[in-house]
């Protein structure tokens, strides 16, 4: 995504945020820029499949799509702010993780611009997002194509082991605690995080802090072999001294006001 255009697109998504569709004269009037400017940012943010243009104007992508386009369009501002933390955590000639989560996909947004990482992920949404719009060296990991996630599962974990090693996997969560670590909904989502955990160096969880009190049955990752979470700010300050005190590093990003 063009840099210069990246925080209108933040308002333009948390203006479309709850609303069965906004025209584009009230985008133009809301964000002082002309309705010329408006359509071109909603064409690239369609292309980015994160809204959907319709007659005057736009929506956020629906649930027809699967759970994966719903999730795209909740807590928009806060999973692309912590993407932005998380994006600044990799190096030059890294190899990083994606997985099929709504924050994943907001990161890979994030590093579209790169051409110095290798991008492993299980994600067809990341996938084809970064293949084509960016010159990213991108693996594919095969499997079964789960299509409430827009992912792919159940690839040999023989697959991974021969790629080499992975330096950073950034895991989103369907849920999490100090006491079980990243959990997941999906036991099918659950195994393949823990494979692609298994080979990676360091573990990053990326959540806004509503998955704080969310459901997950599925241990991914236990405690002590996360390195970082990263989240927003409204993560409880009680929450961040569980685990710190296992020697986990939490950042709390702060939500751009719109």
């Amino acid at each position: 995504m063009a840099r210069a255009a990246e925080p209108r697109d933040e308002r333009i998504l948390a203006l479309l945020e709850g609303q069965e569709r906004v025209a584009v004269g009230v985008l133009s009037a809301r964000l002082g820029v002309s309705e010329v400017t408006i359509r071109k940012d909603l064409d690239r943010l369609a292309r980015s499949s994160l809204v959907e243009r319709i007659r005057g104007g736009a929506r956020l992508r629906a649930g027809e799509e699967g759970a994966l386009s719903v999730r795209l369009g909740h807590r928009v501002a806060a999973k692309r702010a912590v993407a932005k933390r998380a994006a600044e955590l990799v190096s030059p000639d890294a190899v990083i993780a994606l997985d099929s989560s709504s924050t994943g996909y907001y990161l890979a947004l994030e590093l579209a611009e790169r051409d110095d990482i290798t991008v492993v992920t299980n994600s067809l949404r990341v996938a084809t997002q970064l293949a084509e719009h960016s010159s990213i060296e991108l693996v594919l990991l095969g499997g079964t194509v789960r299509r409430t996630s827009s992912s792919t599962v159940g690839f040999p974990v023989e697959l991974l082991q021969g790629f080499g090693r992975i330096d950073i996997a950034f895991l989103g969560v369907s849920a999490l605690s100090a006491e079980q670590g990243l959990l997941e909904r999906a036991f099918s989502e659950a195994e393949t995080k823990r494979m692609v955990a298994s080979v990676s160096d360091r573990v990053v969880g990326l959540f806004d802090s509503s998955k704080a009190a969310g459901f997950g049955q599925h241990g991914v990752v236990p405690p002590g072999d996360v390195e970082r979470l990263i989240t927003d700010e409204a993560f409880s300050a009680a929450e961040v001294e569980k685990w710190r005190a296992l020697g986990v590093t939490v950042e709390r990003v702060a939500i751009p006001e719109h």
